[in-house]
């Protein structure tokens, strides 16, 4: 005859286990609320700001990646025209790229944070629409449906004349 006590012992044994399981988790959240902005896979936290002239070689490789997905996501999902935002050559356009991070790292802040949520999505997407915008009609230059077209212009780096003329300036300071 089985005694009544093995069946109180057997559930007492699968809530003991269940204690275990539900401390280690515990910990787990414990740990990251100390953390708020350290992701688990070791990336970039959402939201974050990417600036591009000051990462570093080892960083940019992986950011990037992360980054071209997100504008092929962004172009799918919003259904962006060539015109919109040229698919043969958006990377070629220093500025497009710095206007594309600021909607990455701004949509990563609306979307994956706990502040704001309420507001925050709207003005991410009233944010993209004047992006686009922009795109379009500054940083794109000649290209359109597709074709790159280098811009002519005249950098403001690397010209030594022009520098050395605007550089005395830095220290004493314009006159008018």
């Amino acid at each position: 005859m089985a005694d009544p006590s093995d069946d109180l012992f057997d559930e007492l044994t699968a809530v003991s286990g269940e204690l275990v399981l539900l401390g280690e988790r515990v910990l787990v959240l414990e740990q990251l609320a100390t953390e708020p902005d350290a992701p688990e896979d070791g990336g970039r936290p959402a939201g974050a700001p990417v600036n591009w002239a000051e990462m570093s070689p080892d960083e940019r490789p992986a950011r990037w990646i992360e980054f071209v997905a997100w504008v092929v996501w962004l172009a799918d999902r919003y259904e962006l025209t060539t015109d919109q935002l040229p698919r043969a050559c958006w990377w070629r356009h220093g500025a497009v790229v710095e206007e594309l991070t600021a909607l990455w790292t701004s949509h990563g802040s609306a979307y994956g944070g706990d502040e704001d949520v309420g507001a925050a999505p709207y003005l991410w997407q009233d944010a993209l629409s004047r992006a686009i915008e922009r795109i379009g009609r500054h940083w794109l230059g000649p290209c359109r449906n597709g074709q790159h077209r280098d811009r002519h212009r005249t950098a403001w780096s690397g010209d030594e004349p022009y520098l050395t003329s605007i550089l005395p300036f830095s220290t004493q300071g314009a006159t008018t």
